[in-house]
This record gives C-alpha cells, structure tokens and sequence, in this order.
C-alpha cells in the first residue's frame, strides 16, 4: 500500500514538473498571460540584402507655382545631392514632363507676381535622359515621380494634398477646409495621395505645450475626427506628412499621426508616416526624405512601396522639445530644444528587420545611431532594437512603430499592427464636416465662372486650355 503511494506521489510530481517545463516565461521570468499577437509588418517583404534603399522627395515646387527657382534648377540640384526619386509637385500643376512643362498662366502669375516673366526652364531632353539613367553618376539615376501635383492651391488654410500616379486635378483651385473632394478624385483616377503639413491646417503648428491635439477640447476633436473620417473612407490616401520642412509646422504632427493609428488601425488599414522638403529655394532641399526600399528603382516599384508601407520617414530636424528631451534622457546628449542634425556625419541606416511572430518578438538592427525607441498610442515604451511584445501584454493598443536617432538624422519606421484577441475595436461616431458649406460655394463660384462667356474665356486663358 506504502509503495502503491510512494508510486502516486512520483507520479504527481513528475506530472506537475513537466506540466511547469511547458508554462512559457516572458524574459522578465514571470508566467505569460497567453496572449497571441500577429504582428503585420510592412517590410515583410523587403530583401535586405539585395535591395536598393533609394532616397526620395515626394514633395518639391519650382517657379512653375510658388517655387522661387527654375524647374530644372530643383532638379538638378536633387540629382546633385544624392537623390534616387523625385516628385515635382507644383501646386494646382500635375508634373507631365520635365522637358516639355506643363504650366498654367494665370496659376503661375497668381502665385509668382515677383518673377512673372521668368518663364520656368525645363530639362533639355538631353539631360533628362542622362538623370534619368544617371550616366554621369555612376549609372545611378534618377526617377521621376509621375503626375506630381499639390492640390487646393487656393486653400487659405493649406488643406493640402500631394498626389502621383494619376493625371488628375490640373488647374482646380479651390478646396479650403475640405479635403474629400480631392482625395476621392484622386481614388477614381487610379492615384495615391497623402495629407501635407497637417500642422498648417490644424494650427498646431502654434501651439507649444502639451494641450496641442487634446481631444478634449472641442477643436482638435472635431481635427481628429475629421482625419479619422478621411483614412477611413479614402484607402488611396496612404498617409500623412508627420515631418515637412525644418519641422516648425509639423512638431506637433506625430502626436496627430499616433492618434489617428489608434482610431483607424482598428478598422483594418494602416496610415504610412511620410517626411518631405516642400522645398521653395534650393538651399531647403534636404531637410527631409524618405527612404524606399525596393528592388529596383522603377515607377511600379514606387507605387508598390507607398502602397505597402515599406520605406522610412527620414529628417535633419527635430522643432518638438517634448521629444528631443526624450532623446536626451537615452542618450546623455544636450539637445536644447530645437535640432539640426550635423549634415557631415552619416545619416542611420536600417540593415535588417525581423519579426518573430510565434515570439511576439520585432528586432530592427541600424548602423550610425545612438538610440532606437519603441512608441505604442504616442507613448515610449521600449528603448533598443528590440522589443518583446510579451513584456508588454495590456499595455498595447493597436500598433507600435520605432524611431531610429543619430547625430546625422532621424528614422522613422512605419507602423507595425498589433491583431490579437481583446485588440482595440474601431470607434463609431457621427461626423459632419464643416468644410463642405465652403466647398458648395467654391462650386457655385466655379460655375457662375464657367456660364460667363467673358470669366470663361479668361478661366482658359489662365489654365492654357
């Protein structure tokens, strides 16, 4: 009977010593709660060995708006400096060649009284084809970005929007506080889209606490469900500049963009964080880029890129004190509260990232950085290359996305969707946008304009039809 026990008891206790060799442990050595996550990650599908990172500005004007130098002089001058792709982006212009330009008369003269007269100069399509090919640059060349345009030139409050890819939108001015309009135009003619300087239109480029964005205040609620409303509905519109020019109008705009991903993942899609010069002169060319990692550097491997997110938001500037005083706590570096980045140095290069999804594990490894920081809905919650998702289990909404800092730039990753059980549901609300009231009286204007046969006349004239 004794031995029948003595059986029993090692029985049990060897039950129970594997029963506790199949619990998973967190690295922290705590018991996992068991939550699954499926990690969606946007370069899932980049070969990091033998793709191209190419550098690119989506976002560039010349004297064929409100540029303040000649279109093949902003060419150049991005050729010059290294650049892979670039958009011409001239407001209410779509870019159809760079050596037979597009321009529309009144357009130009409205924008550019100063230098109306200085007709812009294009690219000989000699010199097209050699950037093109980069035959003077090592064989590098550079791309043109088809059909850049920015949209509702005449916005008083900047509602602007760059697109490519689609011949649409040449000559329409209007759009003041109402971006749908746009947006769906661009959906229906095949383009993509992103929002500009959202700072500009919000007035959060003013604001210089911590109150810039906070829902609870009726304004930037009704901002913030107004761009929830126009990612959700408007699939072709990828994301947002989160970072524009030397940063004065966009140092609030990743508060916007984490907000907004907390909203809209939920509902199933993403919004890509973008970085561009909005460059005027040359001497603003520069100040930010994005990097797309594709295999090589074509027009469908662009619009595939953009699509899927897998590039990087890139900068010399940081205008936001909040963050860079983050920055400094990681990296014992005195900052102050603006910066610009020491051009002379080498910029931060992603050379790998891995997700493990059966670990609920994301991994980035970088060259020329001080620090690599994880953000869940606005928040840094992990410093270093890594970070496991399992450390971290009820403190995680829909995504996490990583900034890669150095003294020669800053990366921005693209978000990394969180789906696992108990994940954020998307929020239902009713919305009216204000913006329509003006838009109805743009288009009444518009076709008074057109039943005149004198303002008619004069409308052809400004837009060469």
């Amino acid at each position: 009977m004794k031995k029948n026990l003595f059986k029993k008891m090692i029985a049990v206790l060897l039950a129970m010593t594997m029963l506790g060799a199949a619990v998973p442990f967190t690295a922290t050595g705590a018991p996992s709660t068991g939550v699954d996550y499926t990690i969606v990650n946007p370069y899932e599908d980049v070969d990091w060995e033998n793709w191209g990172q190419y550098k690119a500005n989506l976002h560039t004007h010349s004297l064929v708006s409100d540029g303040k130098e000649h279109f093949a002089d902003m060419v150049e001058r991005h050729y010059e400096l290294g650049y892979d792709i670039l958009a011409m982006t001239d407001h209410g212009t779509v870019d159809r060649s760079w050596t037979d330009l597009n321009i529309n008369p009144g357009l130009t003269f409205a924008m550019n009284i100063k230098t109306f007269g200085s007709n812009p100069i294009p690219l000989t399509p000699e010199r097209f084809e050699q950037i093109s090919s980069g035959a003077d640059r090592g064989g590098r060349g550079m791309l043109r970005a088809p059909y850049g345009i920015e949209h509702n030139a005449a916005a008083f409050n900047n509602t602007h929007v760059n697109s490519l890819f689609a011949d649409w939108g040449d000559g329409y001015l209007g759009g003041t506080s109402y971006y749908d309009h746009i947006l769906r135009g661009v959906e229906d003619a095949g383009g993509l889209s992103f929002i500009n300087h959202p700072g500009e239109y919000t007035g959060a480029r003013k604001d210089n606490t911590d109150d810039a964005y906070d829902t609870s205040n009726i304004r930037y609620d009704y901002i913030v469900k107004k761009f929830t409303t126009l990612f959700r509905n408007y699939e072709s519109c990828v994301g947002m500049e989160i970072i524009n020019k030397n940063d004065s109008r966009t140092k609030n705009d990743r508060k916007l963009w984490d907000l907004l991903l907390a909203d809209v993942i939920p509902t199933g899609r993403n919004i890509f964080g973008f970085g561009n010069s909005d460059a005027h002169y040359l001497d603003a060319i520069d100040t930010n880029w994005n990097v797309m990692l594709m295999p090589s550097n074509t027009v469908e491997n662009l619009r595939i890129c953009m699509e899927k997110g897998a590039f990087f938001a890139a900068s010399h500037n940081i205008r936001n004190p909040k963050e860079l005083k983050r920055l400094e706590d990681e990296t014992g570096l005195t900052l102050g509260e603006t910066w610009d980045a020491d051009r002379t140095l080498p910029k931060p290069e992603v050379t790998n990232i891995t997700v493990d999804n059966r670990e609920d594990r994301i991994a980035i490894t970088a060259v020329n950085h001080e620090t690599i920081h994880w953000i869940a809905d606005g928040q840094v919650i992990q410093i270093g290359g890594t970070i496991d998702l399992d450390n971290f289990t009820g403190k995680l909404g829909s995504y996490v996305r990583a900034e890669i800092w150095g003294e020669g730039g800053i990366l921005y990753s693209q978000p990394f969707i969180l789906e696992y059980e108990g994940a954020p549901t998307a929020e239902t609300f009713f919305f009216f946008d204000f913006g329509w009231i003006l838009h109805y009286f743009e288009n009444l204007f518009y076709r008074l304009v057109e039943a005149s046969v004198i303002l008619s006349s004069l409308q052809s004239w400004a837009l060469k039809d």
